[in-house]
């Protein structure tokens, strides 16, 4: 065999061993994350159907999501339901909750009656907790749930919030909250949830000082979320950390609930 022809297979040899491993590495690198405000599992007909977001949350292919409006326990709207870990249970996904609201049992022995925010992951999750947010004129207590997920030896922080919806003052001061537990992270962050805002108002402004809005980066048209049955605002959003690129976003049509969920890729750094 010629010096040149050695070469070659060298070098072909080399292509070849090299490409599964960039593959792999490139598959690692991307995540899809979904955002969607499920109204306690009733639909834009107001009839509850929960199994109608899990087919949403399926078809979708998302590997990560976050929940709004997430009923465990609550009363009769959801049967009772705990909804987060039926969810997870049907989809096979890990799952962690956040409990904003959280009442009296109607019996002795039941469980406590719960309203909040769930993550749904398909990798694990390694920790997770709530913070509960301001409220200073005494709306409906929000809060901000926290996941750290190992998505194949990649760390990432992913959070879900629903601001209030009364009043900007509140939002602002939520905000500001959210801001202080995201800014000094030096890991790849997603913040997801229902921001009760549009694009243009002060406390979408707040949040971006330190994230930036997937749709701008990688949605076409307006984005409208809200209401499902005639969207003309958007409200729910996917916001990212520095380094982390935003490649494809969707608003996805269906009626399993008030809101449209929103799907974005993104890779990692």
């Amino acid at each position: 065999m010629c010096a040149r022809s050695a070469l070659a297979l060298v070098l072909m040899l080399i292509s070849m061993a090299a490409a599964p491993t960039s593959s792999a590495a490139a598959a690692r690198q991307t995540l899809t994350v979904l955002t969607y405000n499920i109204h306690h599992g009733a639909g834009a007909d107001d009839d509850l159907a929960l199994d109608r977001v899990a087919r949403v949350v399926k078809d979708s292919g998302a590997d990560v999501i976050g929940l709004q409006e997430v009923d465990r326990h609550y009363d009769a709207r959801s049967d009772f339901v705990d909804q987060a870990a039926w969810l997870a249970k049907r989809l096979g996904m890990h799952v962690v909750y956040g409990a904003n609201l959280s009442l009296d049992p109607p019996r002795s022995g039941a469980p406590r009656r719960q309203y909040g925010t769930a993550i749904l992951s398909r990798f694990p999750v390694t920790e997770a907790h709530n913070t509960r947010l301001p409220r200073p004129r005494d709306g409906e207590q929000r809060g901000l749930l926290e996941a750290d997920i190992n998505v194949e030896g990649t760390a990432v922080r992913v959070l879900t919030t629903h601001l209030e919806h009364t009043s900007q003052t509140e939002r602002l001061a939520q905000a500001e909250a959210i801001n202080g537990v995201i800014e000094d992270s030096s890991r790849p962050t997603v913040l997801v949830g229902d921001l009760n805002a549009t694009p243009g108002a002060r406390e979408v402004g707040v949040l971006t000082r330190h994230l930036g809005d997937a749709w701008r980066a990688a949605g076409e048209g307006a984005g409208y979320t809200f209401d499902a049955r005639s969207p003309h605002k958007r409200i729910d959003y996917v916001l990212t950390s520095s380094g982390i690129a935003a490649r494809q976003a969707e608003v996805i049509d269906s009626d399993a609930s008030d809101h449209l969920p929103v799907s974005v890729d993104i890779t990692l750094p």
